[in-house]
């Protein structure tokens, strides 16, 4: 019995031994289970802060990068509008730098094209210096020029004035003359196509006016608009509408005609026909009639419709 008992002994000290090796062995794996993630926490916040240190280096760059682009000033007009694009390009990398901070791929593609942009501008400051440098010489030269035109402006003023008073005289000479200017005061019967005379104001539907252009072996030939510009008894111009489409220039004014006719000139006499119209009824009175062409008043006349 003694001897069982001791025996049953031995097995439960050996037991108990296994399982405190165990436990050991337990705790140690733990352990260094703990170690390990607890160095891969402190490498990743470490990795973490160097990036978004990084990240505040390219930020700053591309902040000292955006002002030295502000700087950049050149009268070249398609230079101007690459640096204008590059400025716009710098301000999209800022957001960037700031929506990405802790992303260490992006912040290097950031820092790569921080540098490539300064490279650009390095070489947009030669350039500006370049046409600087070239301003300064074509202005020296223009001078030079200029000089030496100064000396022959008095021959060339004196020809410019015979020349001057030539086209002053043709310019004349072309303008075009206007006669048999007559206006009447119509209706339309038949649907429109009968048309008789009247002086009422009232009943005048549109006013019919007839001329003639002169011959003038001067004047350019080919179509000829002639304007009809009426001004009522009230004072107002007569017109259809009062827009762009009726507007036209007379003796360097503006104004609005009434009707208008084109003919084709060819040097010889020509009759022409328009009927004018306004907006509304007619008033009593006295209508000034004047006809205009190539921007000229050519000729007038009057109608009373009472």
């Amino acid at each position: 019995m003694e001897e069982q008992s001791s025996e049953d002994n031995r097995k439960k000290g050996g037991l108990l031994w296994i399982i405190i090796g165990l436990l050991v062995v337990a705790n140690t794996v733990t352990f260094w289970m703990y170690w390990q993630e607890k160095n891969k926490a402190s490498s990743e916040i470490v990795i973490k802060e160097q990036v978004i240190l990084e990240r505040d280096n390219v930020k700053e760059e591309l902040l000292q990068l955006q002002k030295d682009y502000g700087n950049l000033q050149t009268s070249d007009k398609a230079l101007q509008a690459e640096i204008e694009a590059k400025k716009a390009e710098i301000a999209q990398l800022l957001e960037d730098a700031e929506k990405h901070k802790g992303d260490a791929y992006i912040i290097s593609k950031l820092k790569k094209e921080s540098e490539t942009l300064r490279q650009i501008m390095r070489g947009y400051v030669r350039t500006i210096d370049s046409l600087g440098t070239l301003n300064k010489t074509l202005i020296v030269e223009k001078n030079n020029v200029l000089k030496e035109l100064d000396t022959e402006k008095g021959k060339i003023t004196g020809l410019n004035k015979d020349k001057e008073d030539l086209q002053a005289t043709i310019q004349k000479g072309s303008i075009l003359s206007c006669f048999n200017v007559v206006a009447k005061g119509v209706k339309f019967k038949s649907g429109g196509k009968k048309e008789s005379e009247t002086t009422k104001a009232s009943r005048t539907q549109k006013i019919k006016v007839s001329f003639s252009l002169g011959e003038n072996k001067i004047a350019k030939a080919g179509e000829k608009t002639v304007y009809v510009r009426i001004v009522t008894p009230d004072g107002k111009e007569m017109a259809k509408n009062y827009d762009d489409n009726y507007k036209f220039t007379f003796n360097k004014s503006s104004g609005y005609f009434a009707g208008k006719e084109t003919l084709n000139y060819s040097n010889a006499e020509i009759s022409g026909v328009t009927y004018c119209e306004g907006q509304g009824e007619l008033v009593s009175g006295n209508y000034i009639i004047e006809i205009s062409c190539d921007g000229v008043i050519i000729g007038s006349s009057n109608l009373r419709l009472d």
